[in-house]
């Protein structure tokens, strides 16, 4: 969780510019973490292996082994520790190769540091368990709102996924849209969850996703057919608004496809200009 009087958040910092490091690594100590600095990857990766943190913040270019080429290393590894990327590259396809290599979100340079404390809240708040509901207990949204997508509270499955990877089913439609009755799958438009599992499939085809990418679907697939926009996605997913310039959800929201869509079928998820994005197959 972020700072609290009772936790502190630990931070492993890699940044390879003296001044940048130790200007940051000053101010999250201030703000209530505690810090480890290093200035390249291979120290980085050496200390994630001896102390497991609860987030990364990774400088991309770095000498030697670079912030993507740690991200990468520990997601091969199983890690899934959130990461943050500092980065002087602003172009859409540098923020693809840093989601790509497993990054959760990133801040460009120069920032401002209340930006990277905002993002560092929003991924410790999306990475802590659920707390104070059992499994099982969550009620059926009000008609028209949204429903957030599932951490670690899905029901008990009635049912154990099928051969051949693919999901087992658990019975007819309970009425949420995309939500499988008394089990822990969740679907629709041909897409199936495990939110519990964290696993997803396309028809009989599993799906890697990175964590920000199971989270953006699982919210499109809870609701289904109805038109999500940017604020409301920003606060469920990230747990904070960017702001109209912010181009974070299109990138992740594009990248999503890439794994989803297949030649000949229908796309899934559409845009709807100017106010946000919808999962439905026409």
């Amino acid at each position: 969780m972020p700072p609290t009087a009772s936790h502190t958040p630990t931070v492993l910092l890699a940044e390879d510019d003296r001044a940048i490091r130790n200007a940051l690594e000053r101010a999250l100590t201030l703000e209530g973490y505690r810090v480890t600095a290093v200035a390249d990857g291979v120290e980085a990766l050496a200390q994630a292996h001896r102390s497991r943190p609860d987030v990364l913040v990774l400088d991309v270019m770095m000498p030697g082994i670079d912030g993507l080429q740690v991200c990468r290393v520990l997601r091969a590894e199983g890690d899934r520790t959130p990461v943050l990327m500092l980065t002087a590259l602003v172009e859409t396809a540098d923020r693809i190769a840093g989601l790509d290599a497993g990054a959760d979100d990133y801040v460009v340079k120069p920032f401002d540091v209340e930006e990277v404390f905002a993002r560092l809240r929003a991924l410790l708040r999306r990475a802590a368990p659920a707390s104070g509901a059992a499994p099982g207990s969550a009620s059926a949204p009000a008609p028209g709102t949204v429903e957030p997508s599932a951490r670690g509270t899905a029901p008990e499955t009635t049912g154990t996924p099928g051969g051949s990877g693919t999901p087992g089913r658990t019975g007819a439609s309970n009425g949420r849209p995309g939500a499988s009755a008394a089990g822990r799958f969740v679907e629709a438009a041909g897409l199936r969850m495990d939110p519990r599992a964290r696993r997803a499939w396309r028809g009989r085809r599993e799906l890697e996703l990175t964590r920000t990418e199971f989270e953006l679907l699982e919210l499109l697939i809870r609701n289904a057919g109805v038109v999500l926009d940017h604020s409301t996605i920003y606060d469920r997913i990230w747990g904070y608004d960017f702001g109209p310039g912010s181009k974070n959800l299109a990138v992740y929201v594009g990248y999503l496809r890439r794994k989803l869509d297949e030649p000949g079928a229908p796309q899934l998820i559409h845009t709807v200009r100017g106010v946000g994005y919808v999962l439905r197959e026409d």
